[in-house]
């Protein structure tokens, strides 16, 4: 509120008696309104929707950029963005993984390679050895017999895994499949924001210029009249002191279109870090404000559309899924697992020759006593999972009361609109009539640039309320969920 009243304050400052002290006072006035109206200096480190990767190099020629452009390349290099694309790979990763669980695993394995044992080691020393001589011809062990044996083994094997029934297996799978839909939907909502962002943005900064051109066309008219002043102050018919008000208010004048302009060049230094263009790089906005009035909607037309678009929503519901499938996972721990094991392989031995061998195992799990652990898993993830379905009725409420508020918001702004085209059309009107009494010599050229700077400042406005009309249609199109595909409509492009 105080705010708004500076801004009227300073709006009306044309009226007020020229005093050098108030001159001062006006001035911070109105740059504290200026820098309250301009936007901060976000930084990617705390919203990484305000920052982008960089991909193209200055260049000499000023880059000219739409609407469109803009929000194509915010869509392709945003860095908020690029974290939610990240997000949605590690995810399917993730799912991945899970589905590796409970599909087959084959692997192949052989070496070959020259072994040398030590019967000793074994067991089989010389008692022992005396003992079979029974199983040697003629019962005499042969002469020269070592205690090493040497060989050339080369082995080959295929193994199969499967587990071919586990709960935990099985819902873990399905709480991956209902995480990678959620991160599906929070890209698209990152996408949704990223449009928000930059459009935000590329509407600010044509605000922001509007704001320069009125700022110099009041800057025009203090310096006519400070001209005027200093002249009859040479001819002695006004004081010094009314020469020097009007220096003050000139000056003061320049102050306020020096200080436009910086906040303008710091708005689109906002905009190229949000699309990827380096910040030193020169750009021209080739759209003007746009307009067109909104078709009417009720609170209940819009907010089923949302309920069906938001991507918000949906992600909520699917974590939902996710939580849910997670407790069974912690449920079915008390169900037996069941799975198989086996090879087949071929081994052959220096010159003994090949063999064969193979193994198929069926390997079955029951838990038998696990309850402490078991129950508290439950017990956490039936947590996890109240407190996800609450926040999912929230948002639910949440939603309706984002679209009563945008579309109270673009009705109000409409209207603000209508009064500032009004004022616009009176001012173009003045200027008409004045411009005809300076032709016909009745009025000096001080009237006449008095009424450019009307026109000036009602066009000004009507851009400012153009400004908040175009961002809060963007609010209604992102409350709804369609901001990405629809939000040339929603603007009138």
């Amino acid at each position: 509120m105080i705010v708004s009243r500076m801004e009227d304050f300073c709006a009306r400052r044309g009226g007020f008696p020229r005093l050098m002290a108030l001159g001062a006072v006006l001035a911070a006035l109105c740059a504290g309104s200026a820098a309250a109206r301009a936007q901060s200096n976000p930084s990617s480190a705390n919203n990484p929707f305000y920052g982008s990767v960089t991909v193209q190099t200055i260049s000499d020629e000023p880059l000219k950029l739409s609407l469109d452009d803009a929000v194509r390349r915010g869509l392709s290099t945003n860095l908020g963005l690029k974290e939610a694309e990240n997000s949605e790979k590690s995810l399917h990763g993730q799912y991945n993984q899970a589905l590796q669980q409970f599909l087959p695993t084959i692997s192949l394995t052989g070496d070959s390679g020259y072994h040398m044992y030590n019967l000793a080691t074994l067991g089989f020393g010389p008692g022992l050895i005396s003992k079979l001589s029974g199983l040697f011809p003629g019962g005499v062990i042969p002469p020269g017999l070592s205690n090493i044996s040497r060989a050339t083994v080369t082995d080959g094997q295929i193994h199969y895994d499967q587990t071919l029934f586990s709960g935990p297996v099985f819902a873990g799978y399905r709480a991956a499949k209902a995480g990678t839909r959620a991160a599906y939907f929070a890209k698209m909502s990152a996408r949704g924001e990223v449009v928000q962002q930059v459009a935000s943005a590329y509407l600010h900064a044509i605000a922001a210029a509007s704001e320069v051109d009125n700022a110099k066309a009041l800057e025009e008219e203090d310096r006519v009249a400070f001209n005027h002043a200093h002249e009859a102050h040479e001819a002695g018919t006004e004081a010094n002191l009314d020469e020097l008000r009007a220096r003050v208010q000139y000056q003061t004048q320049q102050q306020a279109r020096i200080a436009a302009e910086n906040s303008y060049e710091k708005d689109l230094i906002l905009l190229k870090r949000e699309i990827g263009v380096d910040p030193g790089q020169q750009i021209v906005l080739t759209d003007l404000a746009p307009y067109s009035e909104l078709a009417a909607s009720t609170p209940e037309e819009v907010r089923a559309i949302a309920y069906k678009n938001r991507q918000d929503y949906q992600s909520q519901q699917n974590q939902v899924e996710e939580l849910k499938a997670v407790h069974a996972a912690y449920r079915a721990q008390r169900l037996p697992t069941l799975s198989f094991h086996g090879y087949y392989g071929v081994t052959e031995i220096g010159s003994i020759g090949t063999t064969g061998n193979f193994s198929a195992v069926g390997e079955l799990k029951f838990p038998i006593f696990r309850e402490a652990g078991l129950r508290g898993d439950i017990d956490a993830s039936q947590a996890q999972l109240d407190s996800a379905r609450s926040q999912l009725d929230d948002l639910r409420v949440h939603i309706d009361q984002q679209v009563r508020s945008a579309l109270l918001d673009v009705n109000a702004n409409w209207k603000l609109v209508e009064v500032a085209k009004s004022n616009v059309e009176l001012a173009t009107r003045e200027l008409s009539d004045e411009t005809e009494r300076v032709n016909a010599g009745v009025d000096d050229t001080l009237p006449l640039v008095t009424a450019q700077a009307s026109l000036a400042s009602a066009q000004n406005n009507f851009v400012e309320s153009l400004y908040k009309y175009n961002l809060s249609k963007l609010a209604l199109a992102r409350s709804a969920g369609i901001l990405e595909q629809q939000y040339r409509d929603y603007l009138g492009k």
